[in-house]
Protein backbone atom coordinates (compact mmCIF):
# COMPACT_ATOMS: atom_id res chain seq x y z
CA UNK A 1 0.00 0.00 0.00
CA UNK A 2 1.70 3.48 -0.70
CA UNK A 3 2.05 5.96 1.22
CA UNK A 4 -0.61 8.79 0.53
CA UNK A 5 0.08 11.08 3.31
CA UNK A 6 3.45 11.28 1.50
CA UNK A 7 2.08 11.32 -1.60
CA UNK A 8 -0.40 13.63 -1.40
CA UNK A 9 2.07 16.42 0.33
CA UNK A 10 4.61 16.09 -2.14
CA UNK A 11 1.42 16.53 -4.91
CA UNK A 12 0.23 19.86 -3.10
CA UNK A 13 3.87 21.15 -2.77
CA UNK A 14 4.68 20.42 -6.62
CA UNK A 15 1.65 20.45 -8.11
CA UNK A 16 2.44 23.97 -9.44
CA UNK A 17 5.91 23.26 -10.96
CA UNK A 18 4.33 19.85 -12.46
CA UNK A 19 1.92 21.81 -13.90
CA UNK A 20 4.35 24.19 -15.61
CA UNK A 21 6.32 21.40 -17.06
CA UNK A 22 3.41 19.13 -18.50
CA UNK A 23 2.48 22.64 -20.59
CA UNK A 24 6.18 23.29 -21.59
CA UNK A 25 6.48 19.61 -22.54
CA UNK A 26 2.25 19.41 -24.46
CA UNK A 27 1.83 23.18 -24.96
CA UNK A 28 -1.34 23.29 -24.12
CA UNK A 29 -3.05 23.70 -20.35
CA UNK A 30 -5.55 20.86 -20.76
CA UNK A 31 -2.81 18.67 -22.10
CA UNK A 32 -0.96 19.42 -19.19
CA UNK A 33 -3.33 18.62 -16.61
CA UNK A 34 -3.81 15.43 -18.19
CA UNK A 35 -0.49 14.93 -18.36
CA UNK A 36 0.16 15.72 -14.38
CA UNK A 37 -2.68 13.50 -13.73
CA UNK A 38 -1.45 10.31 -15.61
CA UNK A 39 2.08 10.82 -14.83
CA UNK A 40 0.88 10.50 -11.15
CA UNK A 41 -1.55 8.01 -11.52
CA UNK A 42 1.43 6.29 -13.20
CA UNK A 43 3.56 6.89 -10.16
CA UNK A 44 0.93 6.45 -6.90
CA UNK A 45 1.70 2.35 -7.11
CA UNK A 46 5.15 2.54 -6.87
CA UNK A 47 5.27 5.43 -4.46
CA UNK A 48 6.89 4.24 -1.42
CA UNK A 49 9.62 2.36 -3.46
CA UNK A 50 10.84 5.67 -5.26
CA UNK A 51 13.98 7.21 -3.86
CA UNK A 52 13.85 10.57 -5.37
CA UNK A 53 10.50 11.23 -6.41
CA UNK A 54 10.81 14.90 -8.15
CA UNK A 55 13.32 12.98 -10.30
CA UNK A 56 11.35 9.96 -11.51
CA UNK A 57 8.21 11.76 -11.45
CA UNK A 58 9.86 14.00 -14.42
CA UNK A 59 11.12 10.74 -16.19
CA UNK A 60 7.79 9.67 -16.49
CA UNK A 61 6.31 12.91 -17.49
CA UNK A 62 8.78 13.79 -19.85
CA UNK A 63 8.48 9.82 -21.78
CA UNK A 64 5.10 9.76 -21.53
CA UNK A 65 4.34 13.10 -23.43
CA UNK A 66 6.68 11.94 -25.78
CA UNK A 67 4.80 8.65 -26.27
CA UNK A 68 1.67 11.06 -26.86
CA UNK A 69 2.67 12.52 -30.28
CA UNK A 70 0.81 10.23 -31.92
CA UNK A 71 -2.58 11.31 -30.36
CA UNK A 72 -1.57 15.43 -30.45
CA UNK A 73 -4.81 17.35 -32.30
CA UNK A 74 -4.11 19.79 -34.15
CA UNK A 75 -7.85 20.78 -35.47
CA UNK A 76 -7.71 24.22 -34.48
CA UNK A 77 -4.50 26.17 -35.79
CA UNK A 78 -4.53 30.41 -35.87
CA UNK A 79 -3.66 31.16 -39.24
CA UNK A 80 -4.31 35.17 -38.79
CA UNK A 81 -3.17 37.25 -35.79
CA UNK A 82 -5.45 38.74 -33.52
CA UNK A 83 -6.61 42.84 -34.71
CA UNK A 84 -4.60 45.32 -32.75
CA UNK A 85 -7.01 47.06 -30.09
CA UNK A 86 -5.94 50.59 -29.47
CA UNK A 87 -4.65 49.99 -25.53
CA UNK A 88 -2.71 47.10 -24.61
CA UNK A 89 -3.18 45.86 -21.38
CA UNK A 90 0.01 45.63 -19.02
CA UNK A 91 1.90 42.92 -19.56
CA UNK A 92 1.43 42.38 -23.10
CA UNK A 93 5.24 42.35 -24.52
CA UNK A 94 5.52 39.46 -21.94
CA UNK A 95 3.04 37.60 -22.90
CA UNK A 96 3.84 37.79 -26.39
CA UNK A 97 7.27 36.99 -25.64
CA UNK A 98 5.73 33.59 -23.47
CA UNK A 99 3.46 32.39 -26.13
CA UNK A 100 6.32 33.00 -29.32
CA UNK A 101 8.26 30.79 -26.91
CA UNK A 102 5.42 28.39 -26.78
CA UNK A 103 4.72 27.62 -30.54
CA UNK A 104 8.32 27.65 -31.22
CA UNK A 105 8.83 24.48 -28.42
CA UNK A 106 5.66 22.94 -30.44
CA UNK A 107 7.72 23.36 -33.73
CA UNK A 108 9.88 20.80 -32.49
CA UNK A 109 9.83 17.33 -32.71
CA UNK A 110 9.01 15.73 -28.97
CA UNK A 111 12.57 14.67 -28.41
CA UNK A 112 13.87 17.87 -28.61
CA UNK A 113 11.32 19.40 -27.03
CA UNK A 114 12.02 17.77 -23.53
CA UNK A 115 15.71 18.21 -24.26
CA UNK A 116 14.82 22.16 -24.21
CA UNK A 117 12.13 21.85 -21.48
CA UNK A 118 14.67 19.43 -18.87
CA UNK A 119 17.78 21.57 -19.99
CA UNK A 120 16.91 25.24 -20.08
CA UNK A 121 13.33 25.11 -18.39
CA UNK A 122 14.00 22.52 -14.96
CA UNK A 123 17.67 23.39 -15.31
CA UNK A 124 18.43 19.82 -15.39
CA UNK A 125 22.50 18.33 -16.03
CA UNK A 126 22.79 16.12 -19.06
CA UNK A 127 22.93 13.67 -17.27
CA UNK A 128 19.62 13.83 -15.94
CA UNK A 129 18.54 14.76 -18.61
CA UNK A 130 19.71 11.30 -20.11
CA UNK A 131 18.54 9.59 -17.50
CA UNK A 132 15.15 11.06 -17.74
CA UNK A 133 14.72 10.76 -21.40
CA UNK A 134 16.14 6.97 -21.53
CA UNK A 135 19.48 7.84 -23.68
CA UNK A 136 22.85 8.68 -23.45
CA UNK A 137 24.54 12.65 -22.50
CA UNK A 138 25.68 12.39 -26.55
CA UNK A 139 22.09 12.13 -27.78
CA UNK A 140 21.28 14.57 -25.15
CA UNK A 141 23.81 16.93 -26.53
CA UNK A 142 23.14 16.32 -30.23
CA UNK A 143 19.07 16.65 -29.82
CA UNK A 144 20.12 20.05 -27.59
CA UNK A 145 22.04 21.54 -30.65
CA UNK A 146 19.39 20.59 -33.04
CA UNK A 147 16.71 21.86 -31.06
CA UNK A 148 18.47 25.36 -30.22
CA UNK A 149 19.01 25.56 -34.37
CA UNK A 150 16.09 25.62 -34.68
CA UNK A 151 15.06 27.82 -32.29
CA UNK A 152 17.60 30.52 -33.70
CA UNK A 153 16.30 29.69 -37.50
CA UNK A 154 12.88 30.72 -36.08
CA UNK A 155 14.25 33.76 -34.85
CA UNK A 156 13.40 32.89 -31.12
CA UNK A 157 16.95 33.27 -30.44
CA UNK A 158 19.62 35.35 -31.54
CA UNK A 159 22.92 34.02 -33.10
CA UNK A 160 25.11 34.18 -30.27
CA UNK A 161 24.52 34.15 -26.41
CA UNK A 162 22.59 31.02 -25.98
CA UNK A 163 24.57 27.69 -26.42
Amino acid sequence: MPDDEGFTQFVLESYATLLRRAFLLVGDHGRAEDLVQTSLISVYPRWRRVNDPAAYLRTVMVRTAITWRSRRWSGETPTDPLPETTERPDGADEIALADAVRRALMELPPEQRAVVVLRYFEDCSEAETASALGCSVGTVKSRGSRALASLRASGLLAEEGVR
